[in-house]
């Protein structure tokens, strides 16, 4: 198994390969080419950021049994798809800002795929040699809007409501892995990929039916059964096998929060 990830040192960001303690810069983003610069830091000096860049970032729903009954819903005989904006991509360690505090706002863990080869009309056989590796993500779900537009691009994709990495992670079989999900220390999701209805290779045949895949491209494979609120304060931690956990915090979103507190000073008054 490799590793690699994007990372920031003052002011510079770059990508780089992790050995041991060490990271190698590379020249370029790592699913385009993997060539080191010949300069190496040292991973305690660095900051972990986001690990992906994608064009195309896309959300899978309904790949868990569990979920398809927790969510009373049925399933559709295809895998269902959606597009998340890439500006909701968040790093590890980052802050998830809830932007409507009033609402039921979920937590989903997921496994993500990260895309290396540009990919149209794949057959599911070949679809894994167009994978460059994989990372944990999760997709924050504001239900209320949800509900209410009964489309999903909008309510998943508020600024900071895609958490990513920390790192991207080849070479590596993840067709019987564990994910799992912790809120405030407490097991809330747990499952193995291997549950999945639709695997990754027919995920991905299926998106490269529709649109061309492109490299960096990632895939949110669906969250299992135990998807839950968010609330400020809170702590969540996504896991995926024995790879560093993914963490991040919760808060209400700084102008939400404003608007919120002058509300409240009306209703005194």
């Amino acid at each position: 198994m490799r590793t690699f990830g994007g990372f920031r040192s003052d002011d510079r960001f770059f990508y780089g390969e992790i050995r041991g303690d060490e990271v190698h810069v590379l020249r370029n983003p790592f699913w385009i080419d993997i060539e080191p610069t010949g300069e190496v830091v040292r991973l305690t000096n660095v900051i972990v950021d986001l690990p992906v860049a994608p064009s195309k970032l896309i959300a899978v729903g309904l790949n868990y049994a569990d979920h398809i009954a927790e969510m009373k819903r049925t399933t559709l005989g295809t895998p269902l798809i959606w597009f998340k904006s890439p500006g909701s991509l968040l790093s590890h360690a980052g802050t998830i800002e809830i932007a409507f505090p009033e609402h039921q706002t979920d937590f989903e863990a997921e496994l993500a795929i990260v895309i290396g080869e540009t990919a149209k009309n794949v057959l599911a056989e070949q679809a894994l040699d167009f994978v460059f590796g994989y990372t944990i993500g999760l997709d924050i779900s504001d239900r209320d809007l949800q509900k209410t537009e009964k489309q999903f691009g909008r309510c998943k994709s508020f600024d900071t409501y895609t958490p990513i990495g920390p790192f991207v992670y080849a070479d590596v079989d993840v067709s019987d892995v564990s994910v799992e999900l912790r809120q405030n220390g407490e097991v809330r999701q747990c499952t193995r990929t291997s549950r999945m209805i639709y695997s990754i290779a027919q995920l991905i045949s299926f998106v490269s039916q529709s649109l061309t895949l492109l490299p960096g491209d990632v895939i949110l494979t669906g969250t299992p059964a135990g998807v839950g609120p968010i609330h400020a304060g809170d702590e969540l931690e996504a896991a995926i096998d024995d790879w560093p956990r993914l963490r991040n915090n919760v808060v209400i979103a700084p102008d939400r929060r404003r608007t919120s507190e002058g509300t409240r000073a009306t209703i005194i008054m």
